[in-house]
Formats: C-alpha cells, sequence, structure tokens
C-alpha cells in the first residue's frame, strides 16, 4: 500500500470475497469448524450504488451498524467519525474501507466488521473491530497495529456464553488486496483458547459477481445466524460451562437453555 487513497476496483467500487472461516477452540476442550460465505469490501464515502433489481441481495443500512445512542439519521461515516473524535482519534475527511456483510433478503447479522482508517494525507490512521452479538449488542475495539496489520486490546465485550469477559484478543487485520487474511485470537490466563480465521479471494463486484455468490451461498447472512445457534447447541450437549452475561438483558436465555457459541469472526 502506497500512502495515497485506496480507489477501489470495478463497476461499483467494491470487492466482494468469498470466504472461508475457520473456529478451533482448544478450552475447556477441542472443537473446530468452518463455513463458506462471501464479504464485501467498500468505501464508507462511494458505498455501492447497486440497481433496483440486485438492491435485495445487498443494502448498507446504518441502523446495521450504529452503536446504542447513535443518531438514527446518521450515516455508518458519520457514527464512526463521531465514535472516533470522542476518542481522539480525527479522522477529517480522510478515507474508511468497511469489511461486512450486507443486509440481503431482509436480513443482516455481522459477528465482525473491519474498518481500515486512513488520515486525509492517506496514512493509516486505525483500524475499528465492530463486534456483534446474537443477543443485539455492539461493541467497537479502537486499533493501532503496526505494519503488519497486528494489534492487541483488552477483551470487554460479551461475546460468547462460553467464555467469560476476560483476557485478551490478539487481532492480524491486514488491510486487503486481491486477498483476505483475517485471525482473531482469544488468549486467557493460562494460554490461547481460541482462534478464528477469514481467508478469501476477491474480485470487483459487480451484478455477475454478485449473483454467483449469492448463488454459491444462498441465505449467506441468515446461515451464519443459524450456524452460530448450531455449533452452541453441541457445546452445550458436551458440557461446556456457560458463562452469564455480565449484566442482565432481556434478550440472555433462561438458565438451562442451549447457549449460543458466538466468538469472532463468524461471517
Amino acid at each position: 500500500m502506497t500512502a495515497e487513497s485506496r480507489r477501489l476496483p470495478g463497476p461499483w467500487g467494491a470487492v466482494l470475497y468469498e470466504t472461508r472461516t475457520a473456529h478451533v477452540r482448544t478450552a475447556p476442550l477441542r472443537h473446530a469448524f468452518r463455513h463458506h460465505g462471501y464479504l464485501w469490501l467498500v468505501d464508507l464515502d462511494h458505498l455501492p450504488r447497486i440497481p433496483w433489481p440486485l438492491r435485495t441481495l445487498a443494502a448498507f443500512r446504518p441502523r446495521d451498524h450504529h452503536l446504542d445512542g447513535s443518531d438514527a439519521n446518521a450515516t455508518i461515516r458519520q457514527d464512526l467519525q463521531r465514535h472516533l473524535a470522542a476518542r481522539g482519534v480525527h479522522l477529517g475527511r480522510g478515507q474508511v474501507l468497511m469489511l461486512t456483510q450486507a443486509r440481503s433478503l431482509g436480513y443482516v447479522f455481522n459477528p465482525l466488521t473491519v474498518y481500515w482508517c486512513r488520515d486525509e494525507a492517506g496514512r493509516p490512521l486505525c483500524t475499528v473491530a465492530e463486534v456483534h452479538n446474537t443477543y443485539g449488542g455492539r461493541h467497537r475495539y479502537l486499533l493501532h497495529p503496526d505494519a503488519g496489520g497486528q494489534a492487541g486490546t483488552p477483551k470487554e465485550f460479551h461475546v460468547s456464553p462460553f467464555f467469560p469477559v476476560d483476557g485478551g484478543y490478539r487481532m492480524s487485520l491486514p488491510e486487503p488486496d486481491g486477498h483476505l487474511r483475517l485471525a482473531v485470537h482469544l488468549e486467557r490466563p493460562g494460554g490461547r483458547v481460541f482462534t478464528a480465521t477469514v481467508h478469501g479471494t476477491g474480485r470487483p463486484a459487480s451484478p455477475a459477481t454478485l449473483l454467483r455468490a449469492a448463488l454459491r451461498h444462498p441465505f449467506a447472512t441468515r446461515a451464519v445466524g443459524l450456524h452460530i445457534r448450531y455449533q452452541g447447541i453441541r457445546l452445550w450437549l458436551r458440557g461446556v460451562p456457560v458463562h452469564p452475561r455480565p449484566l442482565p438483558d432481556a434478550a440472555q436465555p433462561p438458565a438451562g437453555h442451549p447457549a449460543r457459541e458466538e466468538e469472532v469472526p463468524s461471517a
């Protein structure tokens, strides 16, 4: 990458990555699985203008990314920019690339959305990892990765009911080019207990690439949530202890209910 802002290719100025996601937990027992899907890389100042017949397959709505208390009328960029400014990071007119799953067939669930932010001179400014859980909660981790995209942060948000809110993440989030290579490791006292990776190959987004991805991975947005619940039931049946959320929430399942496996990323 040069110091200049990156222009995304294709008729829509966006990239579609067909992805392979792998989860491996090593404690208190070993459990691993993989699944496939696709993700979008978009410029928040130039979101794809998708023609009407295909809009049911891809929409980027601010409410799918706003945190609690956000201005309902703010764009995704405006909401992120205010969030950063409150933490002393001033984006100005710098570029933001967002990796996410688009709303498709009226539904979206994004365990992890990543924002790569550059300043007005095109220099890397920060990376933001936005985590969603299946209880409807959202949290953003502000990261300052090294040149290789590596960064660490304490865990601050309840995601998987099979892990407490302790320890920290080691994340590898290099800005993608033709290939996507992300990794998130959860480290707790005693060592690394969980790793998630996302790998993919990108193509310029177009009507043809969107239709191909949608046909190869039908109902991909709903499949993510269903897969999370299925894996959670498997862990619960294997006797993995459940850790309640730190704060009560009406969405929390009652005691004895099969919990949900949802450590990030899972897109």
